[in-house]
């Protein structure tokens, strides 16, 4: 099928899933996962009206984002686990970090971005299932404090929300309580209103779960498989 066809696919599901929890289609921004993809298929996804994209390997991104320079409005999202060493060059190539699982991590990026003379977006990425497997952090990880707290004196990083990867269930269903969750987390958060801490962003579910995610809240969906296909056929 069509790369466009497939977008269009997903962005009528997003809609119906929305207005079954009552809510504006509008408000849920649809992420390409373009990870392991070629940048010929991400232009023709930008080509279809996409312009956010999510990518997990710092150094795959920079084979691709020099061919894709000219796509002006696309916003860049470096969405898998970040090392301090490539802080750096991540701060350079992404328009938002949405890993960051460490105080160290932000303070490296905020550095980076300040040198750059720009400032990044970040959500902070929550193990909301507890998986050894897994990065990002804990729900009772202290971190959680310590990087709000030092929010502030993080200049050129904009706390923007959260981000997560539940455990795998072969019914999405049984993904629920885990949203939950964190939708509860973020609005706690929220409603503590600290200084440099938007919270305007709550980025969960992918193409198996995206649904269920978008009924408890999530306002930005990671949809790799359901609009550029089988990885594996790459």
């Amino acid at each position: 099928m069509p790369l466009a066809q497939n977008i269009a696919l997903v962005q009528e599901r997003i809609a119906a899933a929305a207005k079954r929890a009552g809510r504006n289609p509008a408000d849920v921004t649809l992420m390409a996962v373009s990870k392991t993809f070629p940048a010929k298929l991400i232009r023709e996804a930008y080509d279809a009206g996409l312009r956010v994209f999510g990518e997990s390997r710092v150094q795959e991104f920079v084979d691709k984002a020099e061919s894709l320079r000219d796509l002006h409005q696309a916003e860049w999202h470096m969405i898998g686990h970040l090392q301090t060493n490539k802080s750096a060059k991540a701060a350079e190539l992404f328009t938002t970090i949405d890993s960051v699982d460490s105080l160290r991590l932000a303070e490296k990026l905020n550095l980076s971005a300040g040198q750059l003379g720009k400032n990044l977006a970040i959500l902070i990425e929550t193990n909301v299932g507890g998986e050894a497997a897994k990065s990002g952090l804990p729900l009772e990880s202290p971190e959680f404090e310590k990087l709000l707290r030092a929010a502030p004196q993080l200049e050129h990083l904009e706390f923007r929300g959260l981000m997560t990867v539940p455990p795998f269930f072969k019914d999405p269903q049984q993904t629920r309580p885990y949203f939950r969750k964190l939708r509860e987390l973020h609005d706690q958060i929220a409603a503590r209103k600290l200084p440099n801490v938007r919270m305007d962003v709550l980025s969960m579910g992918m193409s198996h779960d995206f649904e269920i995610a978008i009924e408890e809240g999530s306002t930005c969906v990671r949809v790799g498989t359901a609009i550029f296909g089988d990885r594996a056929s790459v």
